[in-house]
């Protein structure tokens, strides 16, 4: 057990001046996949030598065969011996070693996204995703947690794909840390240019949450999920008064954020099976709570489900197998599916993000990084089958949502039959186009959180009942267009400790629009310079929200103007949020549904009690929303179009270009 003295002054040390000795490699870790062999003999040499830049020339001999034997062994350079030996996990915000308090505060967002009970694959830094990395290696760890703990409110922290630049020279309303993940040039954003730029230690894939600092544990989407979950099942209920019971919710997917979807399953009262391959990435699920029981047996796991269908109780099922096996067994047993899904991460196909039927896990583990294009092969067979399934459950009254992890985009890819017959769009809807979008987006409502960095449970209770409070007072006035979504909210808040969503950090996930989001945070701050909240609370966003993300198959999958494809929106939230107050940004090429498909960006923001945070608050979370709901006005959606209207009476200072709407009529026929 290291004491807290010795704990500082390991942080505070960075890189150490001598080597330390190697470590076992821990089995009982689940470990990231072995990476494809795509670098060239020169480009692995560049490799080492990129590695070694961080260590003085005495030590390079030595290091560089150590770093050339991980290459060989995993395809990159984790430095796994620099990996330290004290426990990483959340802590009091004043046990990190700081001047900056709001570098203390981004110290303890680092440790929990690494954290062993949080990350997908903590010895590879990646958090989740299978891919979604807070850092390349741990020497950039290390460095980058030195530099925080030496830094004033005077500096800023530059940090390119996990690699700390360094600090400058700023001012004390400026970001204290300013984060980009795999921004490269256009057209160089394929996945095996992440292969080869991310082997040779020069860019990352930071997902979303993993290399902003902002990952909460699956907690950050169990409540988008329980949302998704819960008007996917108003969207086939027969009448206003059918409820949520005793359907069946099919998906896969237990691993990162999938993690999510059992719990957000039994909370929205469904039943629900959840396919998962991976041994570790289930039990561990069921470890946690987060999945009611384990079923390694095809037939036993439906059966099971179809007893709690009959009871019309929630209950959700861990079936350890292939998805593809579920989905051809449901069909040969002409079992009655209410709602599909799929949540494998396809954003990342080619790398441990999608396991093909016919293949155990360590058989497709082996052969993605020794026979790489058969394993492709073997994936797109593996996807023609599972859409092939989900036809003729669909066809038998399945209501079936791609979760935005690019399934549908993948599958097309694949040869699948998935295609409208135009042959340009997909058969079945992106969950945010059909149910995010227009019922949550385009009013303002995203998905918000908190971390109480007092660590303290107490701290989190008193925060759910002041945003409860805030809610209630809200939902008096409130227009009848966003009543349902504050009925949902208040009741997620109301029951958020009874369900047992804390991994990790003291955290909170509440989806709120602009005004809901200002008000809890002014109450949160007033608590904390009150007293009642003893520490400071760091508020931030999915980057899956509102403003945040430009995703043509996923955030902005419900913008019909032709922009969808653009990334003008992502690109003014992270600008316009780090002038008015952001403690940290963030921006991201990738996340979600794929390296080249998306441009995400994030926020931090310490509220500390002061009249500084009060300021920065009120300015840069109005900006924050009503950026989206603008570009989201602008393309023609009519809840947007309500929202922005509604955010320009209550501030004159906000003036917006409204879209005149144009009558079919006079456009058709005029070519």
């Amino acid at each position: 057990m290291i004491s807290l003295e010795k704990f500082k002054e390991l942080v505070l040390e960075g890189i150490p001046t001598e080597i330390p000795a190697k470590k076992a490699y821990d089995k009982n870790i689940n470990h990231a996949p072995i990476r494809k062999d795509i670098l060239t003999k020169e480009e692995k040499q560049l490799a080492i030598k990129n590695a070694l830049r961080y260590f003085p020339k005495h030590q390079h001999a030595e290091l560089a065969k150590d770093f050339a034997d991980e290459l060989k062994t995993y395809g990159r350079i984790y430095m796994y011996r620099y990996r330290p030996d004290y426990e990483i996990k959340a802590r009091n915000i004043n046990e990190f070693p700081h001047q900056s308090k709001q570098a203390a505060a981004i110290m303890l967002m680092i440790f929990n996204n690494l954290d062993n009970a949080v990350a997908q694959h903590p010895h590879e830094l990646i958090t989740y995703g299978g891919n979604g990395a807070v850092f390349q290696n741990w020497a950039q760890f290390r460095l980058t947690l030195k530099y925080l703990a030496e830094m004033t409110d005077e500096q800023t922290l530059v940090m390119y794909s996990g690699h700390p630049m360094g600090l400058y020279p700023s001012h004390k309303d400026a970001p204290r840390v300013v984060v980009t993940n795999g921004m490269v040039i256009p057209n160089y954003s394929k996945p095996d240019d992440w292969e080869r730029f991310n082997a040779l230690g020069v860019s990352q894939y930071g997902q979303m949450t993993a290399g902003s600092y902002m990952y909460i544990g699956p907690q950050g989407i169990v409540h988008g999920t329980t949302i998704t979950v819960l008007n996917a099942c108003r969207k086939i209920a027969k009448n206003a008064n059918e409820g949520t019971e005793g359907k069946l919710f099919v998906t896969s997917g237990l691993g990162g954020m999938s993690g999510a979807q059992p719990k957000a399953g039994n909370i929205a009262g469904v039943v629900s099976i959840t396919a998962e391959i991976n041994p570790k990435a289930a039990y561990k699920r069921h470890e946690q709570g987060w999945v009611d029981e384990v079923i390694e047996d095809t037939d036993k796991a439906i059966d099971t489900a179809l007893e709690w269908k009959a009871k019309k109780q929630p209950h959700s099922i861990a079936y350890l197998g292939n998805i593809v096996d579920l989905w051809e067994r449901m069909v040969e047993r002409d079992i009655k599916v209410d709602i599909g899904s799929d949540q494998t991460s396809l954003h990342n196909p080619w790398a441990g993000g999608y396991y093909p039927v016919g293949l155990s896990y360590e058989e497709a583990n082996e052969m993605m990084a020794e026979k790489p294009e058969l394993f492709k092969e073997k994936v797109h067979q593996s996807l023609v089958r599972q859409i092939a399934a989900i036809n003729k459950l669909s066809d038998n009254g399945m209501y079936f949502f791609d979760y935005g992890n690019a399934f549908l985009l993948e599958s097309s890819r694949a040869g699948a039959d998935v295609m409208k017959a135009d042959g340009l769009t997909f058969k079945y809807p992106s969950y945010v186009q059909d149910i995010m979008g227009p019922m949550c987006f385009d009013y303002g409502f995203g998905p918000f959180r908190w971390v109480c960095t007092s660590n303290k449970p107490e701290d989190l209770d008193k925060t759910d009942k002041i945003a409860e409070k805030v809610l209630l007072k809200l939902a008096e006035e409130a227009p009848e267009e966003i009543t349902q979504q504050m009925k949902d909210n208040i009741r997620w808040i109301q029951q958020a400790k009874e369900n047992k969503l804390v991994v990790g950090s003291q955290a909170r996930i509440l989806y709120a629009d602009a005004l809901g989001r200002i008000k809890i945070a002014e109450a949160f701050n007033e608590a904390i310079k009150s007293g009642e909240i003893t520490a400071p609370v760091v508020l931030g966003r999915d980057h899956h929200d509102v403003s945040g993300t430009d995703s043509p198959f996923r955030e902005t999958s419900n913008i019909y103007d032709g922009s969808q494809f653009t990334a003008d929106m992502a690109i003014h939230n992270v600008i316009g949020d780090s002038f008015r107050g952001a403690t940290w940004v963030s921006i991201h090429n990738g996340g979600g549904v794929g390296w080249g498909e998306v441009i995400n960006g994030g926020f931090g923001m310490l509220l500390d009690g002061s009249d500084d945070a009060d300021r920065r608050l009120k300015m840069m979370l109005h900006w924050d929303v009503n950026n989206g709901i603008s570009r989201r006005s602008w393309a023609r959606n009519e809840g947007a179009i309500f929202a922005i209207k509604r955010a320009m009476e209550e501030n004159p200072n906000l003036k917006v270009t409204l879209p005149e709407l144009v009558d079919d009529n006079i456009v058709k026929g005029l070519f």
